[in-house]
């Protein structure tokens, strides 16, 4: 069964200024069955949270780790958990 999901992605290395968060949103909406956001840190990382089917939030982090994003992913950390909802689509912060 393939239950919704909360992955919560933080994405470091060169991501903040090369449009990294909207191609993210992109992607997700590419994706389909995905909301949440895309938030640039204060600390130069880049947070996504999505939230949906758990295949789905497993390409969305297949691609973050990809060499298909923009600027230079030098590492993602991830933790999963459980939908909280709330979100109405996947923008950008």
């Amino acid at each position: 069964m393939n239950k919704d999901v909360r992955l919560t992605a933080w994405v470091r290395g060169r991501v903040q200024g090369v449009g990294f968060r909207w191609f993210t949103r992109a992607n997700a909406l590419e994706i389909g069955g995905i909301a949440g956001f895309a938030l640039n840190l204060d600390d130069g990382r880049v947070q996504v949270v999505a939230e949906g089917p758990r295949e789905n939030c497993h390409r969305l982090l297949e691609w973050l780790r990809s060499d298909d994003t923009p600027g230079r992913v030098e590492g993602v950390t991830e933790i999963w958990g459980t939908p909280r909802g709330g979100y109405a689509g996947f923008e950008v912060r």
